[in-house]
């Protein structure tokens, strides 16, 4: 048999081709992010164990992620019914022991609830603490984004925010009254404490179609508040229990608010419980009652 004398030519460039060809680059272990308020974190680049220490993140958590990568759930955690099968770790005070049992890859929680000092301790030992911070509605949206490109699930992410980007848009440009309602929005009532200028619940009732009552912007987010001011602000419509409960407990112990034009209207309505308080998924929800509540 002859042999080509191109033969081993071609074998030598062949050989020197492979020896100059690099192997493929392997894909990252870790991948260096910064949180909502600043802090570098290195992460897991596919986090395999996660928990929130805040229902609202456990809800997107729930929304974005494979649900197997959920390894617990707080005390204050309802939605989706699901989470209610998850192991418990106390959120406040927080059961530092339980949680670094639990080994997660990674922690996400809200600006203002988890001390700073324990996010710290927990990243001495190995565990990254992922605040998220909220100031107006867009602020979720971005949240489950993040949120979604850390467990390496950006798509899923992505058409959850297009979606709800979506329904929020046909809920601004829906018809409404020509006057935008003054709402405000109560926390607790004894002391009363309410949802101040800035706090999430302002972009909401904007998108709603109505104001805050509360213009002025008060050192703290949910400020108490005296029946005087209740009054100054004189809001059209009151939110934080049915009007009946309310005429019996709330106004009956301070019966000077009965002169706000919200009660002079029986304007006084009761939202769904946790769907207000929280910067999650639901969010479309929240605002969607709250139009239904200011032009019925």
């Amino acid at each position: 048999m002859r042999v080509s004398p191109f033969l081993p030519l071609a074998l030598a460039g062949l050989l020197a081709c492979q020896s100059e060809t690099k192997p493929a680059a392997s894909p990252p272990a870790t991948v260096q992010v910064h949180d909502d308020l600043g802090r570098a974190l290195t992460l897991p680049a596919h986090p395999r164990r996660v928990l929130a220490l805040a229902p609202s993140l456990t809800e997107i958590l729930y929304a974005v992620a494979d649900t197997a990568t959920i390894i617990a759930r707080t005390q204050a955690d309802d939605y989706p019914a699901a989470v209610l099968r998850k192991p418990l770790v106390n959120s406040y005070p927080l059961d530092m022991e339980r949680l670094v049992a639990l080994r997660p890859d990674v922690v996400f929680t809200v600006e203002g609830m988890t001390p700073p000092d324990a996010a710290a301790r927990l990243g001495q030992l190995g565990i990254p603490v992922y605040y998220q911070k909220y100031r107006r509605v867009a602020d979720v949206l971005r949240g489950i984004n993040d949120v979604g490109r850390i467990l390496a699930r950006p798509a899923q992410a992505k058409r959850l925010t297009d979606s709800l980007q979506r329904e929020l848009r046909i809920l601004e440009n829906s018809p409404r009254g020509y006057d935008r309602p003054t709402v405000l929005a109560l926390a607790s009532f004894d002391p009363i404490y309410a949802y101040g200028q800035n706090t999430l619940f302002t972009n909401e009732i904007e998108i709603a179609g109505g104001w805050n009552a509360i213009q002025d912007t008060l050192a703290q987010p949910y400020p108490a508040l005296t029946r005087e001011y209740i009054l100054k602000i004189d809001p059209n419509v009151i939110l934080g229990g049915r009007f009946g409960k309310l005429d019996s407990t709330f106004f009956k112990n301070n019966p000077e608010l009965r002169r706000t034009r919200a009660y002079q209207a029986r304007r006084v309505y009761a939202t769904t419980p946790n769907l207000l308080q929280r910067p999650s998924p639901r969010i479309v929800e929240a605002v969607r009652e709250l139009q239904m509540l200011l032009w019925k």
